[in-house]
């Protein structure tokens, strides 16, 4: 009954910010770069930081740095989602959030400085690759569904890290902002607000579920996110590209705008493609070296993602820099 409850009001929350985007033109129009065609309500993805909010105001004893952390990503963001800012001022800001979840997690006397900065930039990397991938209806929704999904499993079946409900709030939050988004035609997309928020949230998660098992297999609950990302980076510098301006280089889009796959099964594709890696991940948990996992895993995703060169090749695309 709770989490209908949370369901209900989760709707009637999206449906109130409608109101508000539509009275204050709060759109995506889309450019030549952009995967999507027609003018769209932005900013749907704050449907997670209400759930946050929601789920703080039940347990705020215990979560007030991670709340104080995902409000400034969250406002930043949607600021960013309104009016462009500085790269600085973002980074800035995800910089100070992040600090307030590490010590939080008593990152700061668990483990060595040169570690804590190491994981200050993988999580700020992460933060903005789940920023960069959101770009077709669906991925956000879906792909979220699939790392909480498997969070969920983790925690409720291998290794207890944190209170269920802390994920399942997160979960039912996906579904409702998917009921608008995973259409043909969406009414809203994530936006940064949406798609830094909940990414802040995973990392937040798999951090602590890092400390309590000692083992940072967990991040490859991220892989099909963070290969893509992180090639498509190496590519764009390789053609000396700003990557912090929009483009069409990732697979997901040569897959949607160049070979016209439909955006909802590309986006199908990923979280198919992320809940089996999810699955082996558990499936292999301490029964091997966490090296070789990682080997496992990630040589299959950059073989994939290699295809992309070969598509841009056999459709005699031209990149430019």
């Amino acid at each position: 009954m709770e989490y209908t409850i949370l369901g209900i009001l989760l709707m009637i929350l999206m449906l109130l910010y409608f109101r508000v985007a539509n009275h204050f033109n709060i759109i995506d129009k889309p450019n030549e770069r952009s995967s999507h065609t027609e003018i769209t309500l932005r900013g749907g993805g704050i449907i997670f930081w209400f759930s946050a909010l929601i789920y703080f105001l039940q347990h705020f004893q215990n979560n007030s740095f991670f709340f104080t952390g995902i409000t400034l990503v969250s406002l930043v963001s949607f600021w960013d989602d309104i009016q462009s800012l500085s790269n600085k001022i973002r980074i800035g800001v995800h910089f100070l959030s992040i600090t307030l979840i590490f010590y939080d997690l008593n990152l700061f006397t668990l483990i060595p400085i040169w570690t804590v900065l190491i994981a200050y930039i993988l999580a700020i990397g992460l933060i903005n690759a789940y920023n960069f991938m959101d770009g077709i209806n669906g991925i956000t929704g879906l792909y979220t569904l699939v790392v909480m999904g498997a969070l969920l499993y983790v925690n409720t079946s291998i290794q207890l890290f944190t209170d269920g409900d802390f994920i399942k709030y997160a979960i039912i939050a996906s579904l409702v902002f998917l009921f608008f988004n995973y259409r043909k035609k969406a009414k809203c997309f994530a936006g940064d607000v949406g798609s830094i928020a909940i990414a802040f949230w995973i990392i937040y998660l798999i951090l602590k579920l890092i400390l309590v098992t000692n083992s940072l297999i967990w991040l490859l609950f991220l892989a099909v996110y963070g290969v893509d990302a992180i090639c498509t980076i190496t590519h764009r510098l390789y053609l000396r590209q700003n990557i912090f301006e929009a483009h069409r280089l990732h697979l997901y889009q040569v897959l949607s705008n160049e070979y016209k796959i439909q955006h909802r099964l590309v986006s199908l594709y990923y979280a198919l493609i992320q809940a089996g890696v999810s699955f082996l991940v558990i499936k292999l948990y301490n029964k091997i070296e966490d090296s070789i996992l990682f080997l496992i895993v990630l040589l299959p995703l950059l073989l994939v993602y290699s295809s992309k060169f070969y598509l841009l090749s056999k459709n005699n695309l031209k990149v430019k820099a």
